[in-house]
């Protein structure tokens, strides 16, 4: 909230606009800050609401303690007045002290929560107002020494609400000038002092104001600071994260076909059997190769091959759950889906549905030996609860010996691996279209 003209508004909450990343504007702003001379450092526009939003709870908490504090102090020293000090002398201190606790508790009130900038601005200045107004009459109703021992009551209560209020610098020359015209006024009417002693007291009471408000105007552009640096080293935080996060979706997607790649699969599923090995994992692996995709290569080039990859992995994606299925490019030509929690009948299904989409896709392979356009064969291995021996390479050896038998029985067909090394094509599946 330093040098600045704006708080959150009513209703809203406390660091819901500092807690958004920053935008390219903003951290050239915050570069350009710091690379200048610390004394120079003004904030505006966004930066400056972003800072007021983040220092706003513990400026108002700083604001509601003093002032409590101040309230509590007022009424504790009336009370002891009272006790040490002759009944008539009490008795004058009595209305102005009064006028104290409630200004205090109502700037209190005030900053209980976030507020326009121009009511939290007149709450904070009319209270301190009226709090060292209330200082000073004490002592002036009640003369004598109380007078100008109360006025030095005044600039210290002037001096440190100046010194820890985290607040616009203007804000605070307004207080600082206030007390300092009070000061002067009281001291004039001092029936103890001259001229010259009223002069004196004066420049004593500027040079400590003017002093406070330097300090506080050196650790406002301190915080301030501060703050820039906290947003450049979380813009660092966050172009690091995002690069790894970056870096991880490399790592785990196939170049080509964007969608996973055979470590990450591998380690998926790794990840499966280690946490599901005493409850045994339920699921189909189907392994995909285009049929004759070498010849698509040489005859339609390495261009066009690519083409078809990244169709055929579409065309995969479109067949299968989106949200429990999983999908990688497992090498070349070949495509591994695994189906979490499938029996065979589903597992079969799938594969159909994958095998025909492929082929009404009518993607050319005019070299091929199975048809004008490309063709996919599909072999199936299953692994139930009561399978607990299968492990994730024998479930891999069966699905790749599923799709083996799948090609020489003619490619473009479903093969199911079947117990104990007999795979059987589908009846349903065999396609005219062969060798």
């Amino acid at each position: 909230m330093n040098d600045a003209k704006s708080t959150p508004s009513e209703g809203s909450a406390a660091g819901s606009f500092s807690s958004r990343p920053l935008t390219g504007a903003m951290v050239d702003e915050v570069e350009r800050l710091l690379s200048g001379r610390t004394r120079d450092i003004r904030l505006s526009g966004d930066l400056r609401r972003r800072f007021d939003e983040r220092s706003w709870r513990q400026t108002a908490k700083v604001i509601r303690s003093w002032m409590i504090w101040v309230a509590f102090v007022d009424v504790l020293t009336l009370a002891l007045n009272a006790i040490l000090l002759p009944h008539p002398v009490v008795l004058s201190m009595v209305a102005p002290a009064c006028l104290l606790p409630p200004a205090a508790i109502c700037a209190a009130v005030v900053w209980s929560k976030p507020r326009a900038a121009t009511v939290q601005r007149a709450s904070l200045l009319a209270g301190m107002s009226v709090i060292l107004l209330s200082v000073a009459l004490v002592g002036v109703f009640a003369g004598g020494e109380f007078y100008e021992r109360h006025l030095n009551i005044m600039l210290f209560v002037a001096t440190s609400a100046i010194t820890i209020f985290s607040v616009p610098l203007p804000w605070t020359i307004a207080i600082a000038c206030y007390a300092l015209c009070l000061y002067f006024i009281l001291q004039w009417y001092n029936p103890l002092l001259e001229t010259g002693g009223v002069v004196a007291a004066t420049l004593f009471f500027s040079c400590g104001i003017i002093a406070t408000v330097v300090a506080r105007r050196t650790m406002n552009i301190l915080a301030q600071k501060t703050f820039l640096l906290d947003c450049r080293d979380r813009n660092r935080v966050a172009e690091l994260a995002d690069a790894n996060a970056r870096l991880e979706r490399l790592a785990r997607t196939d170049p080509l076909t964007g969608i996973a790649n055979r470590r990450w699969m591998m380690e998926t599923l790794e990840g499966l059997w280690r946490d599901d090995r005493e409850t045994g994992v339920v699921a189909a692996m189907l392994m995909c190769d285009i049929d004759h995709f070498k010849a698509l290569n040489d005859k339609l080039g390495h261009g066009e091959g690519d083409r078809c990859l990244v169709k055929v992995a579409g065309i995969i994606q479109s067949c299968v759950r989106a949200d429990r299925d999983l999908v990688s490019r497992h090498g070349g030509e070949e495509f591994l889906i695994v189906l979490p929690d499938a029996e065979e009948e589903e597992a079969v299904a799938v594969a159909k549905r994958i095998r025909e989409s492929v082929e009404a896709a009518a993607l050319p392979n005019p070299s091929s030996g199975v048809g004008p356009s490309v063709t996919l064969s599909v072999g199936v291995a299953l692994k139930s609860a009561l399978d607990t021996d299968i492990s994730l390479a024998n479930l891999q050896h069966q699905a790749d010996m599923a799709l083996y038998r799948a090609k020489e029985a003619g490619r473009n067909q479903v093969c199911v691996f079947r117990r104990p090394q007999q795979a059987v094509p589908s009846a349903t599946e065999q396609i005219a279209a062969r060798r």
